[in-house]
């Protein structure tokens, strides 16, 4: 493995596409589920709406310059070829078409074949097996359903700020600022879910303050989630690390929250959540549900996860 850092390669043997998520044991599974204490159910996805049926690129969260979802529907016949189909007697239907391109427009998890150095993937698999019609190497396919614990890092609560500024890196203190007093502690297999509040600049300030830079985490942090066991890091910011101006990360390969994150430790990330009816429940523990399509070889998959309170 390149680049001489400790990771999860072999952990789970040669042939192992799944990386961390093989943390998810049926006991572990059961000790989350013991979080459900309300029974009340959070989404924590952006809405996936289509530049063709509403001012996407003014409403929802997004990078510059990635193709917007594109939504079509066939229930009034101007949108869609095919046209409200007749059903029996009296009755109609509509259908829907819908292109999505998940990475920088919609709430997604990323597949371990998103990102790789040199000629090998995750787990020491050959790139080359990442080809235009998919990949047979550690695609979204292979992840399966997450059920698990999240835990909830609200940087900005304890920074007291309302989100991050477009240059702040979250840093392990405050990911252990988050947790101190409450109880908790992370364990193997837990989804460590960190708020920057950055969504909230989109609504505040529009698409231009939105993409004036991103906060995120730090590669220290990525670290300090990576030696704790976490099988997924889920965030509200677009790339889990920080952006600049040119909606690229500053740092070197050595620290590229992906290269730590993904490719050395195999653990998946959620990107641009929606996290502020989470942040207003007060709660740092919950059960954390989220199933990626299965789209076979696919870099990543939309996904609406929920935190079940």
């Amino acid at each position: 493995m390149m680049l001489d850092e400790p990771g999860n390669w072999g952990r789970w043997g040669a042939d192992d596409e799944r990386g961390a998520l093989n943390l998810l044991t049926p006991e572990t599974v059961v000790a989350a589920a013991g979080c459900v204490r309300e029974g009340r159910a959070l989404s924590l996805s952006l809405p996936i709406r289509g530049a063709t049926s509403s001012p996407a690129p003014t409403t929802v969260p997004h990078l510059r310059g990635r193709p917007l979802p594109q939504h079509f529907m066939s229930v009034d016949g101007g949108d869609y070829a095919a046209g409200a189909r007749a059903i029996g007697a009296g009755l109609r239907m509509a259908d829907d078409a819908l292109v999505v391109t998940p990475h920088g427009t919609t709430t997604h998890m990323d597949a371990l074949c998103h990102m790789w150095s040199g000629d090998r993937l995750y787990n020491g698999h050959p790139a080359d097996r990442v080809r235009s019609y998919g990949a047979t190497r550690c695609g979204i396919d292979k992840a399966g359903p997450v059920i698990a614990r999240g835990v909830f890092f609200d940087v900005p609560a304890v920074r007291g700020l309302s989100h991050l500024g477009a240059r702040d890196r979250v840093e392990p203190a405050d990911l252990e600022a988050c947790l101190d007093g409450t109880g908790v502690e992370l364990r193997a297999g837990d989804v460590a879910v960190i708020r920057t509040g950055w969504p909230l600049v989109w609504r505040e300030e529009g698409p231009d303050g939105y993409w004036a830079g991103q906060p995120g985490l730090s590669a220290d942090a990525g670290r300090w989630l990576a030696e704790r066991d976490v099988c997924v890091v889920a965030s509200d910011n677009a790339a889990i690390g920080g952006l600049n101006e040119r909606q690229l990360a500053d740092e070197d390969l050595a620290d590229d929250l992906h290269m730590i994150l993904l490719w050395r430790h195999g653990i998946h990330l959620v990107e641009m959540l929606w996290l502020e009816e989470l942040a207003e429940a007060g709660r740092i523990d919950f059960l954390f549900v989220a199933a990626p399509l299965r789209i076979e070889g696919g870099t990543a998959s939309p996904v609406n996860p929920v935190a079940v309170l």
